[in-house]
């Protein structure tokens, strides 16, 4: 077996919920975050609780936004990519277009 290669346990690590509970479990972290845990969570409370972090429809929608807004930028690239020119050089005459050039 290699020396050095396996990551630091930390036995004592502390694990925060959202809803501010806090215990501790092993892990090759010191410390995380959860945003449900068995206190707030329907299944164990009985009982309907939302929590305070963004939450996955939130960042889902922000990342939508960001792809939204950085979308024409990005066809420019992808068209320069594949060798596509976007742009015209102006309107062709019944001549260049006969003779296909």
């Amino acid at each position: 077996m290699k020396a050095n290669i396996h990551p630091t346990w930390y036995p004592e690590a502390v694990v925060g919920c959202a809803c501010g509970n806090t215990f501790k479990v092993g892990s090759t972290r010191s410390e995380l975050r959860v945003d449900i845990c068995h206190k707030c969570h329907p299944f164990f409370s009985g009982e309907m609780r939302y929590a305070d972090r963004e939450g996955k429809v939130d960042q889902f929608q922000k990342k939508r936004a960001q792809a939204k807004a950085l979308a024409p930028e990005l066809a420019k690239k992808k068209a320069k990519k594949m060798g596509v020119v976007t742009e015209d050089k102006g309107p062709k005459s019944l001549k260049e277009m006969l003779m296909g050039a």
